[in-house]
């Protein structure tokens, strides 16, 4: 059963009475030799100032977890579509009573207090001063200072726990981990109205060769017209760094665009860690006007003609705003996925086209800890999808001096479905789709035979530059360049795996639809599916573009997968078929 609150505080109180852990050698547990790049430490962090850290503890059988998920995600398995519950997602995660009664012994001791913050009580959250911190942790936290954006965070470059605790706990954070701000922003440009393609029900695709709309979209890939009818099936779109969905932009967009559909029509609105979504105009940011402005025209619109803009009415879809007050460290990236594991109404399709430049800026704990997060919200039964990023193999942000491919995070993560970029009618991989191999995350069993098939292809090409025993990504990829939209009551176009991700999680979840509609459970973990023989099939294969970066032209699309533009972009009609509808 899944541990409440109430219940975890109680348990800990018991076990708090337990014998108290006896002084011990202290063992380093996490260390860098230096910052990550574009930081700098700039002085001592005062003693009094307050830091909330969090605990992760270990779990008691996540590869059983990841075992249940591919069960419940392979076409080929009788589980398919059997979903876990959170109380079923929550045993293989909590930890086990040994592991609660050392550390709460430990910060007993300590004359420490703890709350716990996941639905499985995996992680604990204390407040401590600097210098408790320091004694504690056999640390030294200063300040440092992201000499970019001028924004200033604590940390240490290293820090120790008592050997007895090493096997219980996985991490402390954020102590060690230097994470620039996020990245993915689509690049936007004016559209000069005078230039703008008029989009109309007749003459797409021709229109799209200037600009993409919805109805470039729904001709592109087939999308069908008929209207979502299912209230029960959801999408969520997330939005991080004080970017906002205002509903002015949405209104003018459908006004232009859609003069069909009910300019009033709007979205739910979901917050955490202070999140908001404020109206004013001049606090419109551009990238959740990006996604929510895709997701809603293609959501919340239907017609009945071929080149329709939009694909489908009567989809909810919320945005979920994360606020700057996240004191996991990561931007909320985190708070947001333990919110909707504990969520009863959580979307079907979760979409995020944010991602930090480089996995290894989080360091291996925090991102494998992230990972299995998102393994959890995928084994409930939610699809994540993310965009790739736009740095080419340079990463998420077009790293100038790197000598060796960097992946972004989470691109790289087993768990969730990547989308890469694509442009023109006749589709080719863009120059700025990151893609490439995970430095910390092995291959998963669903794409070995394709990564090892692609790196064979390379021969001894940017021999060192990758790990070729990586998990690659991406998975898939759909349209990213020329997307118009509306920001701040103006013609704008946009570029970026933003405008990707959110287009291919849109599919999904009118296909969710069809699914409900039918009686049937909706989609969930997409990669074991997309790549099956079925879900392969179903995808247009793209075999022409590169991604360069790090002073290399980069991977090549190529027949089948490739890190670029992953298998291809989505068939509506034949993924109908494929997911038997």
């Amino acid at each position: 059963m899944m541990l409440s609150a109430t219940t975890f505080l109680a348990a800990l109180l018991l076990i708090t009475a337990a014998k108290p852990m006896a002084p011990c050698t202290m063992v380093v547990h996490e260390s860098r030799a230096a910052p990550s790049k574009g930081f700098v430490q700039s002085a001592g962090a005062p003693a009094e100032q307050e830091l909330t850290l969090r605990i992760a503890l270990k779990q008691n059988n996540i590869a059983g977890l990841q075992a249940e998920l591919y069960k419940v995600s392979d076409p080929a398995s009788k589980f398919y579509g059997q979903h876990l519950s959170t109380e079923e997602v929550a045993e293989f995660v909590k930890p086990t009573d040994e592991t609660l009664a050392a550390v709460s012994s430990w910060l007993s001791e300590n004359k420490i207090s703890s709350k716990p913050v996941t639905p499985a009580g995996d992680m604990l959250e204390i407040k401590i001063p600097v210098s408790q911190a320091n004694d504690l942790l056999s640390a030294e936290f200063s300040v440092f200072t992201h000499v970019k954006t001028g924004r200033t965070s604590i940390r240490t470059l290293q820090y120790s726990l008592p050997v007895p605790l090493t096997q219980h706990i996985e991490f402390l954070h954020p102590t060690t981990i230097f994470t620039p701000p996020l990245d993915s922003m689509p690049r936007f440009v004016a559209v000069n109205p005078a230039k703008r393609a008029t989009p109309g029900f007749d003459d797409a695709p021709a229109s799209c060769a200037s600009t993409i709309t919805p109805a470039c979209l729904q001709a592109i890939y087939g999308i069908p017209t008929t209207p979502a009818t299912q209230t029960s099936n959801t999408l969520g779109v997330a939005g991080f760094i004080n970017e906002w969905a205002n509903q002015a932009d949405l209104t003018a967009f459908l006004t232009r665009f859609r003069p069909d559909i009910n300019s009033s029509t709007t979205f739910a609105l979901e917050t955490l860690d202070g999140g908001s979504n404020p109206q004013d105009s001049s606090q419109a940011g551009t990238e959740a006007v990006g996604t929510v402005l895709v997701h809603s025209l293609q959501y919340y619109t239907g017609m009945t003609s071929k080149y329709t803009v939009g694909i489908a009415t009567g989809v909810p879809v919320t945005f979920i705003s994360a606020g700057e007050d996240a004191p996991d460290g990561l931007e909320g990236f985190l708070d947001m996925i333990t919110l909707l594991i504990n969520d009863t109404n959580r979307p079907n399709v979760l979409s995020t086209s944010y991602s930090f430049n480089d996995e290894t800026d989080l360091g291996i704990s925090v991102a494998s800890t992230v990972c299995n997060t998102y393994l959890q919200l995928s084994a409930l039964g939610t699809s994540l999808i993310f965009s790739s990023g736009d740095g080419g193999v340079s990463g998420g942000g077009q790293s100038a001096n790197c000598t060796n491919f960097v992946a972004p995070f989470p691109a790289g993560c087993p768990f969730i479905t990547t989308v890469g970029s694509t442009s023109g009618i006749t589709e080719v991989g863009v120059f700025f789709s990151s893609g490439g191999f995970s430095n910390y995350f092995p291959t998963p069993d669903y794409q070995a035979g394709d990564v090892a098939a692609y790196v064979a292809s390379l021969g001894t090409t940017y021999a060192g530059k990758y790990n070729g025993s990586g998990r690659g990504f991406p998975d898939v990829s759909a349209q990213g360049m020329l997307f118009e939209t509306v920001w701040d009551n103006l013609s704008v176009l946009a570029d970026g795996t933003s405008c990707s991700a959110p287009t291919f999680a849109s599919i999904i979840a009118l296909l969710n639809d069809e699914l409900v509609a039918a009686g049937k459970p909706t989609l969930g973990f997409l990669n074991p599916f997309l790549y099956s023989p079925a879900g392969r099939a179903a995808l247009n294969d793209i075999t022409s573009g590169i991604n360069p970066g790090c002073g290399t032209l980069g991977f090549s699309a190529s027949a089948g997968w490739d890190p670029i533009t992953g298998l291809g972009t989505p068939n509506y009609t034949a993924l109908r078929t494929a997911v038997g509808l």
